[in-house]
């Protein structure tokens, strides 16, 4: 299903990890320095928590371009179950308060 885009996801997955560090490194120095803008702020955080995500489901499809029909589904199926109850958020909040 996905083995002509296992090129493009690994070229994607290799931007979407420099992005991160990069908005991850900027975010822990402007926890000290403080000089980011309120609405550049606001775009890092939302690609901190989100772009996670993204990279987990880019590179998932990268490995999952290598194997059979049957783990592309069972990925795919996963991958939309976590992308559903990011939207139930007591869901999402009793999730995190479990791990943290």
């Amino acid at each position: 299903m996905f083995k002509g885009l296992e090129k493009i996801f690994d070229i994607i997955g290799e931007i979407l990890a420099v992005v991160l560090v990069v908005v991850f490194a900027l975010l822990i120095i402007n926890a000290n320095f403080n000089f980011l803008p309120d609405g550049v702020l606001n775009v890092f955080k939302v690609i901190q928590t989100y772009g996670a995500l993204v990279l987990i489901a880019v590179v998932g499809l990268e490995a999952m371009a290598k194997r059979n029909f049957i783990f592309q589904i069972i990925f795919l199926a996963l991958l939309a179950l976590i992308v559903v109850f990011l939207f139930f958020q007591d869901t999402y909040t009793n999730f995190i308060g479990l791990i943290s």
